[in-house]
């Protein structure tokens, strides 16, 4: 029946990324989620051959903007938050060479002029990081001026992108 739960959505199991939070898991049941991304970046990491996944929703390019802030909450920041979601994949037996990397977010919310222009400076950081890492971002549903919802499977490596006026189903596996 159309709209019925399946079996695996009646078990499955949500982790809530909050803001300036990261998330990493390797059970099938698992779905990793954050939510309004709007000048934030969600990065969603994914290793197929030992299904692992993560989940990094970082708000600033630089730690140098807090340090104390980066000392106590490295996942707020590309340069600390990035290095943080690969240590904790790594312990989870994912490697960077395999891994799909899908980015979201760094959009334009403000309804005036934005002077700071975070959302794009937030993706020139998240992308020089990438390039350190010698990762491939696979795709990415970046910029513009809509907030995004992210839904990883950790089982099946299916994301799922809501955005105000559709959904984008993209496969990490």
């Amino acid at each position: 029946m159309a709209g019925s739960p399946t079996i695996a959505s009646l078990f499955a199991q949500r982790i809530v990324v909050g803001v300036a939070d990261f998330a990493v898991a390797n059970q099938a049941q698992m779905i990793i989620s954050t939510y309004a991304l709007g000048s934030c970046i969600g990065l969603v990491a994914y290793d197929s051959s030992v299904q692992v996944g993560g989940l990094l929703h970082l708000m600033l390019p630089e730690s140098s903007l807090s340090p104390e802030k980066a000392g106590t909450q490295p996942a707020m920041f590309a340069d600390t938050g990035i290095p943080l979601l690969f240590n904790a994949l790594a312990g989870m037996r994912a490697q960077r060479s395999r891994t799909q990397i899908y980015i979201a977010g760094g959009a334009s919310v403000l309804s005036g002029p934005d002077s700071f222009k975070i959302g794009e400076r937030n993706i020139i950081a998240v992308k020089k990081m990438l390039a350190v890492y010698g990762c491939r971002v696979v795709g990415s549903e970046v910029a513009g001026t809509v907030n995004r919802t992210l839904h990883l499977e950790v089982g099946t490596g299916q994301l799922s992108i809501k955005l105000p006026d559709r959904t984008l189903a993209i496969s990490l596996a």
